[in-house]
């Protein structure tokens, strides 16, 4: 099975496979290439922060620049096309494809969360593949776990309300953590995504915390 495999190689980099699926024509944005598997990587917990911190470089999107270098000889290995969800615009439909292949859905303040993860995962590229390969059987989604979660801690924490149902104030997001008064989220990452209860053994920790938060606050 191809998930199996491409994890072995995957897992020492900190990251692993994150759901796949055959996908439609209409699934995909990408012309010229008759493709019939597609295969989300990406990471859960800090696993990744520990490798990837190692050989952080001095360059302006180190993540991207990282995830760019490591990923396209594990690709050709396995005679895949990669595709990034920072390639853009347009951008590829990353979270769609995610609600699809993974055990996934929406969070109240917007982040895809995982029933075991929570909202400290992500989805760092795509590997395309033109044969329909065997993958995973997929079993029925978990019920997302916001939907008994009573009292809903990420809508009321952010001390700026930057958080409504559907609505996420991005300008009163930044300017607070560029603040004197969002020291705690800028050096420990969101508070309102840090009050979720669910996936508390997989949070980062403060530097992958606040080197996201950083990036976010001086992002073009």
């Amino acid at each position: 099975m191809i998930t199996a495999d491409l994890d072995r190689h995957l897992n020492r980099l900190g990251l692993s496979t994150r759901g796949a699926f055959h996908p439609a024509p209409d699934d995909l944005l990408i012309s010229g290439k008759n493709i019939r598997t597609l295969v989300l990587i990406g990471n859960k917990g800090p696993d990744m922060w520990c490798v990837f911190s190692e050989a952080m470089a001095n360059v302006p999107h180190p993540l991207d620049t990282w995830t760019k270098d490591v990923l396209p000889p594990i690709a050709d290995h396995f005679r895949a096309y990669v595709i990034f969800p920072f390639e853009g615009p347009p951008y590829y439909p990353f979270q769609r494809w995610a609600i699809v292949a993974d055990d996934v859905s929406r969070s109240p303040i917007g982040p895809l969360i995982h029933p075991v993860y929570g909202m400290w995962h992500a989805y760092r590229a795509a590997f395309l593949f033109t044969d329909k390969l065997d993958i995973p059987v997929s079993t029925a989604k978990s019920p997302s776990p916001c939907d008994t979660c009573v009292d809903k801690p990420c809508l009321t924490t952010c001390p700026v309300g930057a958080f409504k149902p559907g609505n996420y104030d991005v300008p009163a997001c930044r300017d607070h953590i560029a603040a004197a008064d969002g020291d705690a989220c800028l050096h420990k990452g969101c508070l309102a995504r840090r009050a979720c209860p669910v996936g508390r053994d997989y949070i980062y920790e403060a530097p992958q915390a606040a080197f996201h938060m950083h990036h976010f606050l001086h992002a073009d």
